[in-house]
């Protein structure tokens, strides 16, 4: 007999940032098929085809379900199956010894992108003694910290588009407003899932009447529908931000009285923003002067806007600062917490699942080991931003300790649901140099990728979605996932890592089974994890501090209880105290990409597209998927998108291979010729393997072949560390294979 088990997605399986609710289809203890559960407010019955394809995924013939250990060199794809009991001890042994001769801290903590892993990971790694988490190879942790910092260098907290997704009723809620204009900033949303947004509420948005900006070289569908598209040159969001805010505030359309009584540093903003009229906005970004004037009149007098933005924004010079002018325009509109307009966003109802904050880190490890760990903590002597905002290590720093050992040697690393050589890791070459030399390497993934091919020790099978017990708070709503069936031998995040913590904690360890950590976390809500499960998964947030609107207005923001922001002025801080406290210009500012057209213009002449990557596809997550038969199908070969003027000229037809080339080397990819990408950009897919080649060194599934990074520089990070990954501005130049 079949059985339906109500949950909500997190990876592993699907890839990407979760929060949908799913109906798994469950007999003879295998899950049969996967449906969108319409009575979960986050998706509502929609699903994508990542996970309508699950049942492809945890039953793949080439998923591991066993431990193993390497039986050769690194590379020679030489593996013996062991037991868990082996596994768990020959890693104990090992990162004793490591921990004994060289400290916890000579042992990195590697993770992917936002999936569940925040929460694991840190458990283990605070349990450990290390202070060293890390997004390993991805320069200038360019996906979503440098928006996080800005946010918090301005607001205290972070904010999102409003789209209903704090109210149960959704759209039929009273309280809600539909946003008159929303800006989509460098970012696709019908393709992807990003931070805790689902990506349709645009459309969602769009139908009850709200029209768009939208901010892209490309053109994707949304920009097809937009009341105007600005066709950006990659890497000056900053400038047009900046631009923007001009024409505002010379035009007296800021929100006078939320900016007299709400923010701070208007009067140095405002003196800075006159370094960037319209006219030289126009020359810098390549966007004609009046469309500049017309978007900035059109989303400061349509109150309630909202703005949405992506990676991209991120992957700027300085991304940082680029963010800290977007998150201005919302500021001097009055466009904060208030409904349609970006609302203040927190942990569900307090609850941390995934530490966001140093708060939260705080919380759940004490503060004293968290003050002792970070004087050790990789950067933070060199970036005050990164020492005083979440507790990452700078990747770029990171990479640069493991190559020359100094101010200590790094001797391990933890790698959990991470792909570094053919994901985010810029240079990869560099980085597999680099980690060949460490003495131990754990991997925990599903599949055997690249990176555990070429540089793994011990290999531990993690579970899927279905198969694990684990919670969800980023925003809203609070959820839980629900195990519906088990892999033999597949073990969740949670369960590793706790069992580890146990064995390599320095102090005694609280917790015996995941669902009693879990209840821990849970405790702060009253619920319990049982409880949420028999709701259908779920519970959106109560009156209070994780749930809009106007909070600023009414204590619930700040420590002391009184009215106002989370930041030392009370105020939104255009003028951050916290960028001047760490050394940085307090005001946002434009700088030019390291490679450019402008900053490069002889680099220009020998390589004349600008090639970005990166582009979200409906099918695959970043370097996810590649075997599973569904997905890859719909997308089954590395490519680049070029324009048909430029395609003519060189004499590339579509479909036709050819080789992407700069001055660090050349990757192949078939060519997709479209109009979707101006004459003068190409766009690079990213993430690209091919799982079904040769998995063993040199060959390593083809990776050198066809992963673009390996095109791209790691240290071109912000002047605060945050941001200036060049993954969307380099130069390349593309011809035929012959």
């Amino acid at each position: 007999m079949e059985k339906v088990v109500r949950t909500t997605v997190w990876s592993a399986g699907p890839g990407c940032h979760g929060g949908c609710g799913v109906k798994l289809y469950v007999k003879n203890g295998k899950v049969t098929r996967v449906e969108g559960d319409e009575n979960h407010p986050w998706n509502q019955g929609r699903l994508c085809v990542r996970a309508l394809a699950m049942t492809q995924y945890m039953y793949h013939p080439d998923r591991i379900t066993h431990p193993m250990k390497r039986a050769g060199k690194r590379g020679e794809g030489k593996w013996e199956r062991i037991s868990w009991d082996e596994a768990y001890a020959t890693i104990e042994a090992k990162l004793r010894d490591i921990r004994a001769k060289h400290g916890a801290e000579s042992v990195i903590f590697c993770q992917g992108t936002g999936r569940d892993m925040g929460g694991p990971i840190t458990l283990l790694m605070y349990a450990y003694g290390s202070p060293n988490w890390v997004n390993y190879g991805l320069s200038g942790h360019c996906c979503y910290s440098p928006r996080q910092v800005a946010m918090h260098a301005t607001q205290g907290d972070y904010c999102v588009a409003d789209c209903a997704q704090f109210l149960e009723k959704r759209y039929d809620d009273p309280a809600w407003k539909v946003p008159k204009v929303i800006i989509v900033w460098a970012q696709g949303p019908t393709a992807s899932d990003p931070d805790a947004f689902y990506g349709h509420w645009i459309i969602d948005c769009m139908k009850r009447g709200s029209k768009l900006i939208v901010v892209d070289p490309r053109t994707p569908w949304l920009a097809t529908r937009a009341e105007i598209h600005l066709q950006i040159r990659p890497g000056t969001d900053g400038a047009l931000a900046l631009g923007m805010l001009n024409v505002i505030i010379n035009e007296g359309l800021y929100d006078k009285e939320f900016v007299d009584k709400w923010c701070y540093g208007f009067d140095e903003l405002k003196e800075r923003v006159q370094q960037y009229p319209p006219e030289k906005v126009s020359q810098i970004t390549w966007i004609p002067k009046q469309q500049i004037i017309e978007a900035a009149r059109l989303y400061a007098t349509s109150k309630p806007a909202a703005i949405h933005w992506g990676v991209p924004v991120d992957m700027n010079a300085e991304g940082a600062v680029v963010a800290q002018a977007i998150n201005a325009l919302w500021a001097i509109t009055g466009n904060m917490d208030n409904p349609g307009g970006n609302v203040i966003a927190r942990a569900s109802h307090g609850v941390t699942s995934y530490p966001y904050t140093q708060d939260e880190m705080k919380k759940l490890y004490g503060e004293e080991l968290f003050k002792k760990l970070t004087l050790k903590r990789i950067s933070a002597d060199r970036y005050p931003a990164f020492r005083n905002f979440r507790a990452w290590a700078q990747p770029d720093a990171v990479l640069e300790q493991v190559e020359s050992g100094h101010p200590y040697p790094i001797k391990g690393a933890w790698m959990q649901s991470i792909n570094a050589l053919s994901c985010m890791g810029a240079d990869p070459k560099r980085h597999f140099a680099a980690l060949k030399k460490l003495d131990f390497i754990v991997i925990v993934d599903l599949f055997l990728t690249p990176t555990a091919q070429a540089l793994g020790d011990i290999f531990l099978p993690a579970a899927t979605f279905p198969e694990k017990e684990s919670l969800r708070s980023w925003w809203a709503p609070l959820s839980v996932i629900v195990k519906a069936v088990e892999i033999p031998e597949c073990k969740s995040d949670w369960e590793i890592n706790l069992e580890l913590a146990r064995r390599l904690s320095t102090t005694d360890f609280p917790y015996k089974t995941v669902k009693e950590l879990i209840n821990a976390r849970l405790a702060v809500a009253g619920k319990d994890y049982d409880e949420l499960a028999k709701k259908g998964s779920w519970e959106m947030p109560p009156e209070g501090p994780s749930k809009p609107y106007y909070r600023y207005k009414r204590g619930l923001l700040r420590k002391d209880g009184k009215p106002g922001f989370n930041t030392p002025t009370g105020k939104v801080e255009l003028w951050s105290k916290f960028w001047e406290q760490s050394g940085v210009d307090p005001l946002p500012y434009y700088e030019e990409a390291p490679e450019s057209p402008v900053s490069t213009p002889v680099l220009w002449e020998e390589y004349p597209f600008i090639m970005s990557t990166g582009v979200r596809s409906p099918a695959l997550f970043h370097s996810e998927h590649r075997q599973i038969p569904w997905l890859r199908e719909i997308e089954p070969n590395p490519f680049v998108e070029i324009n048909p003027e430029a395609a003519k000229k060189l004499g590339i037809n579509n479909g036709d291979w050819v080789y992407v080339e700069n001055q660090r080397g050349r990757v192949k990819a078939k060519a997709k010729v479209t109009p979707v990408v101006p004459p003068y950009m190409v766009m690079v897919g990213h993430g690209w393997w091919l799982p079904e080649t040769d998995g063993k060194e040199p060959n390593f599934y083809s990776v050198w072949d066809v992963n673009v990074n390996t095109l791209i520089p790691m240290g071109t990070q912000g002047r605060c560390g945050y941001g200036g990954g060049s993954y969307k501005i380099c130069l390349c130049r593309v011809y035929p294979m012959k």
